[in-house]
């Protein structure tokens, strides 16, 4: 189908604008949202994640391609929240207390989405109380932590032994 290879591409050179405007064009031309999804934005994002697996591909063409998916996502949007299909799994994601970076922990985040996972974002330093408080409210599946910094490494292992300490820890994937 050329249009779902035109937006496959447009996520692949990472045209944000563009892969908005051709996602609602394939809605307003009746294609299902659901298909939309599958056969134009995340085969495209697949080949972003091969090329930078491949190192063909370095991390600014990565968030160029995951603002273009972001785009034709927050298009799909409310579509697919008002349709009957369901999330893989809840993720929670947080970079831990004393970091702030998180271009990785919103590219996983990208990516989740784009594969049907429902992602609680935490954001940037986020505490263990901070973290259990959400994981309490929203009951992920999967929490997922990130940390650049090696000083902010030994906040996981803490987050992760709060959480055991709350009775929580057996419930998640981490």
């Amino acid at each position: 189908m050329p249009a779902y290879q035109e937006l496959h591409d447009l996520i692949i050179t990472g045209k944000r604008k563009p892969a908005a405007e051709m996602t609602q064009a394939l809605l307003d031309d009746g294609k299902p949202a659901v298909e939309v999804l599958n056969e134009g934005l995340l085969p495209g994002m697949s080949v972003v994640g091969e090329k930078f697996q491949s190192g063909e591909y370095f991390i600014s063409e990565m968030l160029l391609a995951a603002r273009a998916l972001n785009a034709g996502l927050a298009v799909l949007k409310p579509l697919l929240e008002a349709s009957d299909i369901k999330p893989v799994a809840k993720v929670l994601l947080g970079t831990v207390k004393g970091d702030i970076h998180d271009i990785g922990k919103n590219l996983v985040g990208i990516m989740l989405k784009g594969n049907g996972f429902e992602v609680i974002d935490a954001g940037v330093d986020a505490s263990p109380a901070r973290l259990i408080e959400l994981c309490r409210t929203h009951q992920p599946q999967v929490l997922g932590l990130s940390a650049l910094l090696t000083t902010t490494m030994p906040a996981m292992a803490d987050t992760i032994a709060a959480f055991e300490q709350q009775g929580l820890r057996s419930q998640l994937k981490v």
